[in-house]
């Protein structure tokens, strides 16, 4: 286990980035996946740059954002950021309902993904037209 480099032990550098996600989030609260990351300062300071645009506020509203992020950490079995984004998306209004959709979700795409790839299905050629599809 990387211990967590807490505010006080870090260097000037590592400081600056924990400052910066404390104002964008409006907390004093810095995560563990931080202050680990903090052992490499290069992927602390890319990885917080890459959450901050991507999960800040764009076309979809924050409670979708997390709830993409949630069902994505499920499929990845990431216990730390099903955690966090459990709480990110209770946070910004996932109801136990709409927990329950995302789950009904997660576990029917994982099935039939798993099924399409095993039965090797070719692509229907109207899906070829649609955006990304090779």
């Amino acid at each position: 286990m990387t211990p967590p480099i807490e505010y006080e032990d870090a260097t000037a550098e590592v400081r600056a980035i924990y400052d910066d996600i404390r104002a964008t989030r409006g907390t004093d609260y810095i995560n563990n996946v931080w202050k680990c990351f903090a052992h490499n300062p290069k992927l602390l300071r890319r990885t917080w740059e890459s959450v901050k645009e991507v999960m800040g506020p764009g076309t979809l509203d924050p409670v979708v954002k997390e709830m993409i992020y949630l069902a994505v950490s499920i499929s990845n079995n990431c216990g730390y950021c099903i955690a966090s984004h459990s709480a990110g998306a209770q946070k910004a209004g996932m109801t136990d309902e709409m927990f329950g959709e995302v789950m009904d979700i997660v576990g029917m795409a994982n099935e039939n993904n798993k099924l399409v790839a095993g039965y090797r299905v070719p692509i229907d050629d109207v899906y070829l037209k649609v955006r990304g599809a090779d």
